[in-house]
């Protein structure tokens, strides 16, 4: 008897529940459709329509190469920290890497393959430069990509490398 109770007291509450978001969907929709809400998303679209990729400029080594930045919210917060010169460390034979002091906004992808001269983000604060294609099963959040890749593994070299990044 209980259990027959509970189950006719779950089925009125997941109901009305139901009932309640129908409601609000419908109130949003009448809403977009006036006038004043109109020009309101037709302004957010334009705005967005707008948005343009900045680049940024690497230097390593007097070598210096031009990155064209993701269309990221953490791209946009890395670009917004610029100038800075960071001491990058060696990993695995194809990427440099350095934990900075703020930690960025996450939207992160499994990209598969990891393509010479991706500028990503690991973590919420970990900028990685990759200077040798590969596979890969890790997360990142795209921050760019660098335009020109020629000389960048001669330039970057074994070991711990300093790289500067300012804003073109």
């Amino acid at each position: 008897m209980i259990n027959q109770g509970i189950s006719v007291l779950m089925s009125l509450i997941m109901s009305l529940s139901m009932s309640a978001c129908s409601g609000y969907s419908e109130m949003v929709e009448k809403e977009k459709n006036t006038p004043q809400a109109e020009a309101v998303y037709s302004e957010t679209e334009t705005q967005e329509e707008d948005t343009t990729m900045e680049n940024i400029q690497i230097t390593i080594n007097d070598k210096t190469f031009t990155v064209t930045m993701a269309d990221t919210k953490a791209a946009d917060e890395f670009i917004s920290m610029l100038p800075m010169t960071l001491n990058m460390q060696e990993l695995n034979g194809n990427e440099k890497y350095s934990y900075i002091s703020n930690s960025l906004t996450t939207d992160t992808y499994r990209p598969n393959e990891i393509q010479t001269g991706d500028l990503m983000l690991y973590g919420s604060d970990c900028i990685v430069l990759f200077y040798e294609s590969f596979s890969s099963s890790y997360s990142y959040t795209a921050l760019g990509s660098i335009d020109d890749i020629e000389g960048l593994k001669e330039a970057v070299g074994t070991g711990s490398v300093e790289i500067s990044f300012k804003a073109e």
